[in-house]
């Protein structure tokens, strides 16, 4: 992919953008190990290039979601078709995620199935070396992606997003434990245990939404600033998904 000038999704940020000229390139799967506590970034999923996109220091990324009421009427997580097969080989999302996040990659066999391997669930800092140990969470959940913008997406605009290895960090794999504790929670209501995850949590769940268009409600918004105050080196890189 060219180099090219990143510009912010809303006029708020739009002169910091501009005043950087970062080259960006897209990934098809998540890229492997933890990520950077400082940098969060986001690539265009298949099917069309990303309209827009941006590189914001994690105040700026958060000012620029999209500021709205969340509306959970008429949610169900069968609206959000997941863990396809995309590439048809053999794999579907959640082995495509195990695979890309493995510190020590495990033994594929019959229909992708996975033996030894080791990852690191970023939550909560702990190594686990049994897969069946591991929930491939979607960073913003599906709920509230539904909430926050989803509900009235296409049905596969939403299989897009339930299934979108194109973002580094869109799914990660986590411990189970993490994964549930969470739930469909925002980062008002649940944050990781490992406080040092926390600075990393707030960029991926800020570029996911923006990738996406999701919008944030006033308490959520809130909860994201207070975290930032702890986070000045973080940066939000992302790019928005395809139509």
């Amino acid at each position: 992919m060219k180099s090219r000038c990143l510009v912010p999704l809303t006029a708020v940020v739009l002169a910091a953008a501009l005043t950087a000229c970062n080259p960006q390139q897209a990934d098809d799967k998540p890229t492997s190990g933890t990520p950077s506590p400082t940098t969060s970034a986001a690539s265009p999923a298949p099917g069309g290039p990303a309209p827009g996109a941006g590189s914001l220091s994690l105040p700026d990324a958060i000012a620029a979601l999209p500021d709205d009421m969340e509306k959970r009427d008429g949610y169900e997580r069968d609206s959000f078709k997941h863990w396809t097969d995309e590439d048809d080989d053999g794999c579907e999302t959640r082995a495509e995620v195990l695979l890309e996040e493995a510190t020590t990659k495990p033994e594929q066999g019959e229909r992708c199935s996975l033996s030894g391997g080791t990852w690191m669930s970023y939550y909560d800092e702990v190594e686990v070396t049994d897969a069946r140990k591991l929930d491939i969470d979607h960073m913003v959940p599906l709920a509230e992606a539904w909430d926050s913008g989803a509900y009235n997406w296409t049905p596969e605009r939403r299989q897009a997003y339930a299934n979108d290895l194109g973002s580094e960090r869109s799914l990660v794999a986590v411990t189970a434990k993490t994964n549930r504790s969470k739930s469909d929670k925002d980062p008002d209501q649940w944050l990781p245990p490992a406080a040092g995850a926390r600075c990393t949590y707030a960029a991926d769940w800020t570029a996911t939404k923006l990738r996406w268009k999701l919008s944030a409600d006033q308490n959520e918004r809130g909860a994201l600033l207070e975290l930032a105050k702890d986070c000045p080196d973080t940066t939000v890189e992302f790019e928005e998904a395809g139509q």
